[in-house]
């Protein structure tokens, strides 16, 4: 097989989360007697982590209050925590790729901006019998993507160089981390950005379904 390991990002990719987060922010925004946010807003907000997604719902005069900021993503948290799977779904086609993938030999990883917790709680419940080889979130003092450490450490606890690993991600952050990693990367189509995003940011390749992707990892 060309590839040995392929890492996934979480939300949008593997999870369609947005219904989740969406209300999470939306419950820190009304308890604050602000406007809250449609879905199709709240994707093109998702990605760089809690914070950034708290900083863009926000008006702006509030999310340059860094202190309020920081309030309003520990009530995120809380509630997020306590509501994290309500309408949390994989995305179709993907537990059978997860498996496929495994059973062909080939590891699995997750890589996501969302916090450690979150990233943990969520993998258990959707893919508790997916043998993943590293399951790595945002931890306290960690860069986020696109910054490649994430990468670089998941390639250190898999053993495999970076020239047998693929990225498989939704967004122009993902594209850009598995290009500053120096490994092989995959946009999808089916997450929370669309496919001139993907290729702005320098995808080669963008699939619109899991059968596609399938085929495309398992290219000799």
């Amino acid at each position: 097989m060309k590839y040995s390991l392929v890492i996934f990002d979480l939300d949008g990719t593997l999870l369609n989360t947005i219904g989740d987060l969406a209300a999470s922010v939306d419950y820190v925004m009304r308890s604050r007697n602000l406007p809250e946010h449609t879905d199709a807003e709240y994707r093109a907000m998702v990605g760089g982590g809690i914070k950034r997604l708290v900083e863009r719902a926000l008006p702006s005069h509030l999310a340059a209050d860094d202190a309020y900021v920081e309030e309003c993503v520990a009530q995120f948290r809380r509630y997020y925590v306590d509501n994290i799977d309500r309408h949390t779904t994989p995305y179709e086609g993907i537990v059978e790729l997860l498996h496929e993938l495994r059973q062909r030999g080939i590891m699995v990883a997750v890589a996501s901006n969302k916090f450690q917790h979150g990233t943990d709680r969520l993998v258990s419940k959707f893919f508790g019998d997916i043998d993943f080889v590293a399951v790595e979130g945002n931890r306290e003092g960690a860069p986020l993507k696109p910054d490649p450490a994430i990468i670089h450490n998941i390639l250190r606890i898999a053993n495999v160089e970076p020239s047998k690993a693929v990225m498989v991600g939704d967004s122009g952050i993902d594209i850009r981390t598995a290009m500053a990693a120096g490994i092989d990367v995959v946009g999808v189509a089916w997450g929370f950005r669309f496919a001139d995003e993907l290729y702005s940011a320098g995808a080669q390749s963008v699939v619109t379904n899991t059968k596609e992707l399938t085929q495309l990892i398992l290219t000799e």
